[in-house]
């Protein structure tokens, strides 16, 4: 996990992520996802070139069960971003990050 990422969980979810002034990118991932290792590295570099207008929250999949429930996540990795609480975007599986940037950055002010 780079470090412009942070983690986030159940119990942090609605203080870190529904509540949080900033847009929040979550990507919801797992040791055992190979694609989820493939996207890892693009979700770190929104990170850092987003910086100051995007916060972005890992979610383990297997760990975090009632998330993926909550928001009907059926395979990883599943990209979530939540603006003002709600989800604004949401990508599924791998994608390079051509195609990814522009679904995020049309969200950011």
């Amino acid at each position: 996990m780079g470090e412009k990422t942070f983690v986030v969980t159940e119990a942090t979810f609605e203080e870190d992520v529904l509540k949080s002034e900033l847009p929040v990118l979550i990507d919801f991932w797992a040791e055992w996802c190979a694609p989820c290792r493939m996207i890892a590295p693009l979700v770190d570099q929104l990170a850092t070139k987003y910086a100051g207008k995007l916060r972005v929250g890992k979610v383990d999949a297997d760990q975090n069960q009632g998330l993926l429930m909550q928001y009907g996540i059926m395979g990883i990795p599943t990209l979530m971003l939540f603006k003002d609480g709600e989800v604004a975007e949401q990508v599924i599986g791998f994608m390079p990050l051509p195609s990814l940037e522009p679904k995020i950055a049309r969200h950011l002010d």
